[in-house]
């Protein structure tokens, strides 16, 4: 917030609480999307209400449509607070009219979300903004014991090279205090600092505070839950069982599979009730994945229900993966693909993205799929890439890349693909492959290459070019 942090307090630990005349309000500050999600795939709910600020001059951006959407995923009511209304270019009733396009209509309208309109930097609204939510809460009948062992869900995690492990935490029922042994998923440890979020050390944390706790021997994972035990000795018993449970998980993974559209079918027949297929889409361009959001939905039967949990447009990124983890939901990319760091979580959390460049591919295949008529089962497999470095313009043979190979092998008997910021540019074949003067049939990491496309010149310094194989994936009765 300009001018100091929202109620003059300097954020330690990304969670912070303002008083009111009415009580407390603690706020989680986290970056959006990623924290509701994280924290719903291990099953945690943390947020009681998310507030989501909306600049009036700016009005709906990519990131706030996203945050809607892995807010509903998360199935925690939402109050909107329209931010800057006292500047000069502020378009309040335009945020609310784009506001209704994702079905939050405002009281005033006969709806259920709550807008309020602030100005952070100079306070316009914000006791009514508190106000709403202390009657939310309210609505909500929140409620802890105090008395009660304390239980509660970390919000993050680090290792400071001169305090060691620390982890900030909410507390959700019960008192934290200093000396408390506790289990966190397969870390445990026994409290020995505890600090509020002024930096201030305190001995206690009630339900709802949030606090930096020192003294885990491991790092737990955003949205772990916390439990305060009897013992030390009994909190290490514990996070050692879990611990082996976990790896045990993680080798068996693949026997309980997330849902695939090869496998749509089986998932369809299992005691034949109706099903919803939760279907996170990206494209390249918002025309595009209202188009597809559109021809998907017609797809719909009594049998299954397609929802489009989340369209987005750009590149398949881990918020992404993570949101279909948490949904057993695939992932669509229509002239698209994943990045890398995306597309190795959904290979290890065994979620299926689905690509393509035709749309009537796409519904083709998603109706075989429904009517369990795919073919042969293909994946598709990253051999290498290369980021063309320079360009160089030869009269006869064209557009040449400078390539610099930045990861696996580089063949030029493999399909490939030409990336320019996150979008799908061109899908074919190399036409040649050089090192310094001499055709090759490879390039490894690390090396410099030259490399021309087949019917393809449009190529320009920082595009990539990824080379990929199709393996045919063993059928399973």
């Amino acid at each position: 917030m300009a001018g100091g942090e929202f109620g003059g307090i300097t954020q330690h630990i990304g969670a912070y609480r303002v008083a009111t005349s009415r009580g407390e309000v603690v706020f989680l500050d986290t970056p959006g999307h990623e924290a509701f999600t994280a924290m719903r795939a291990r099953g945690a709910s943390v947020t009681d209400i998310v507030v989501l600020v909306v600049a009036a001059d700016d009005s709906l951006m990519p990131q706030t449509i996203e945050a809607i959407n892995h807010a509903r995923a998360a199935k925690v009511p939402l109050i909107v607070a329209i931010n800057k209304v006292d500047i000069p270019g502020a378009q309040i009733q335009k945020v609310r009219q784009d506001l209704m396009q994702y079905s939050l209509f405002g009281e005033e309208l006969g709806g259920d979300t709550i807008i309020c309109e602030v100005s952070a930097k100079k306070g316009i609204g914000i006791d009514n903004l508190l106000e709403m939510l202390l009657l939310q809460a309210e609505i909500l009948e929140l409620k802890a014991n105090p008395d009660a062992r304390a239980t509660g869900v970390v919000i993050d995690s680090k290792v400071d090279p001169l305090r060691g492990i620390s982890a900030t935490v909410l507390v959700q029922n019960g008192t934290l205090r200093q000396g408390d042994a506790f289990v966190c998923g397969d870390v445990s440890g026994r409290v020995r600092h505890l600090r509020d979020d002024h930096g201030v050390e305190v001995t206690a944390a009630l339900p709802a505070y949030p606090v930096e706790l020192i003294g885990l021997d491991g790092c737990p994972q955003v949205g772990e839950k916390f439990l305060v035990m009897e013992s030390e000795r009994q909190a290490r018993q514990i996070a050692a069982v879990r611990e082996t449970r976990r790896r045990r998980k993680s080798q068996n993974a693949a026997l309980k599979p997330h849902v695939t559209l090869e496998g749509l079918s089986d998932y369809l027949s299992q005691d034949n009730k109706p099903k919803e297929l939760n279907i996170v889409l990206k494209a390249d361009v918002q025309g595009s994945a209202e188009a597809v959001s559109q021809a998907i939905n017609r797809l719909s039967t009594e049998k299954v229900s397609l929802c489009i949990l989340h369209s987005g447009v750009g590149a398949i990124t881990e918020s992404d993966v993570q949101l279909a983890m948490a949904s057993d939901a695939i992932i669509i990319g229509f002239n698209v693909r994943s990045d890398a760091s995306a597309g190795e979580l959904a290979r290890a959390e065994g979620i299926d993205i689905k690509t393509y460049r035709v749309i009537y591919e796409l519904l083709e295949e998603m109706q075989k799929a429904m009517l369990g008529m795919l073919d042969k089962k293909f994946k598709e497999v990253p051999r290498g890439a290369a980021q063309i470095r320079q360009v160089f313009k030869v009269s006869r043979q064209g557009n040449i890349a400078g390539c610099y190979v930045t990861s696996g092998t580089v063949s030029r008997s493999e399909k490939m693909r030409l990336v320019r910021d996150g979008n799908i540019v061109h899908t074919g074949e190399i036409l040649s492959l050089r090192r310094v003067k001499d055709d090759v049939a490879s390039v490894q990491s690390g090396y410099e290459c030259g490399i021309t496309l087949k019917d393809f010149q449009d190529i320009r310094e920082g595009d990539v070019i990824e080379t990929f194989a199709f393996e045919e994936v063993a059928q399973t009765l």
